[in-house]
């Protein structure tokens, strides 16, 4: 405890703070739509919000306390699109099978260490090429935002600019508040006050086992929870030189995973977009003391998991272009530094500008990915100019 208080800062809590605001606020709808496509009902779609809110919230603060770095978790974006296309034709406990089929082969892949091996076969201006170009798509929101919004992303960009040369250290906290309150300001009343408080409630469905359903579900949500996610969450650890063993991390994700699927946690893995916000410079300069905003998001995602509807409803109210703007203007510093790592060096250049090419271009093969595919084709370029040089 007295360790945590002397590492203390507000900028730390609020990269937690803003982590998770952008985590629920851009996918929260994509979770619902999976819920749906499960057949649950709403009393059973809060539960989902709340065992992921509970997965995150325990997973990001004793994760962080214990490696006393930034380790943010999340639940899987592609995986809950995916499972939304997927589960109209089986029945929601055999859904529930799929979620706990799926986070035991990550617990398989963790506890064998083999995704910790294949990572670390990776060259640093690699990964650090992919994770710019996970990235990427974010810091053009704020542009595609400001054309459809013009005066609040203006707001915040300006806002930004003034308050970085004066504060940088309190500039994404400034910019949140001014997007908050111009959002706010411009709202229906009427919408504010039909915000409910409430807190929710766990709905147990126990499993039931259909072998068509988790090979033909189950296994492409492993996949793409590994290739579009935990990559590039070990992407941003190893890029901000944080070197936690991975294996425990995907290890306790598909742990997490397997006991809170029966009340609707699909699936968790490493975060990396907001990760990258909470191990940037704008969390705190000194990287030692960076893991507060693990422990932030964790006391965030619970208060959100355990909030429910209520939470579901609040981020409702916040317009698209304003999380779109706070994700890109928070996230540019780490775009920036990830770009120059990829080509300060000559012998990785090319290899690392096609890894990012191919992230970039959001291409996919097999289902999978483009992060998994930008590391396969950057270092089948790598390999080649060695050998040609040989």
């Amino acid at each position: 405890m007295l360790s945590i208080l002397k590492d203390f800062s507000l900028s730390a809590v609020v990269a937690g703070f803003v982590a998770v605001l952008i985590g629920f606020a851009s996918s929260v709808a994509i979770v619902f739509q999976a819920a749906q496509a499960s057949g649950a009902d709403s009393n059973v779609i809060v539960s989902w919000i709340m065992a992921l809110g509970l997965g995150m919230g325990a997973s990001c603060f004793f994760l962080s306390l214990w490696y006393k770095a930034p380790v943010i978790t999340a639940w899987s974006t592609p995986g809950a699109a995916l499972l939304a296309t997927s589960l109209g034709q089986i029945s929601y406990a055999e859904s529930i099978g799929v979620f706990i089929f799926a986070g035991a082969l990550a617990l398989l892949t963790g506890v064998t260490g083999l995704f910790d091996k294949l990572m670390r076969l990776v060259p640093l201006p690699i990964a650090c090429a992919m994770l710019a170009g996970v990235l990427f798509k974010f810091g053009l929101g704020i542009f595609e935002s400001l054309k459809t919004d013009t005066f609040l992303v203006a707001a915040m960009l300006v806002t930004y600019l003034v308050v970085k040369y004066f504060l940088p250290r309190y500039v994404i906290l400034i910019v949140l508040l001014v997007g908050i309150l111009l959002s706010v300001m411009r709202s229906d009343d009427a919408m504010l006050s039909q915000i409910p408080l409430s807190i929710g409630h766990f709905v147990w469905v126990s499993p039931e086992w259909n072998i068509s359903a988790l090979i033909g579900i189950g296994i492409p949500l492993f996949i793409v929870t590994m290739t579009a996610q935990n990559i590039p969450g070990v992407a941003v650890m190893r890029s901000s030189q944080y070197q936690v063993p991975v294996s425990p991390l995907i290890s306790w994700t598909g742990i997490a995973s397997v006991i809170l699927a029966p009340l609707g946690g699909f699936a968790f893995n490493l975060a990396a977009i907001t990760a990258a916000i909470c191990s940037g410079n704008e969390c705190h300069r000194d990287p030692k003391r960076r893991y507060i905003a693990g422990l932030s998001a964790g006391v965030f995602y619970l208060l959100a998991g355990l909030a429910g509807t209520s939470v579901v409803a609040l981020f409702s109210v916040f317009p698209h272009t304003m999380i779109a703007a706070l994700a890109g203007i928070a996230l540019l510093a780490t775009i920036g530094v990830n770009l120059k790592s990829a080509v300060s060096d000559d012998q990785y250049r090319e290899a690392a500008l096609v890894t990012f090419l191919v992230t970039v271009s959001g291409v996919s093969f097999a289902g999978i990915a483009s992060a998994f595919w930008g590391i396969v084709i950057g270092s089948a370029f790598l390999l080649a100019a060695k050998v040609a040089k040989k």
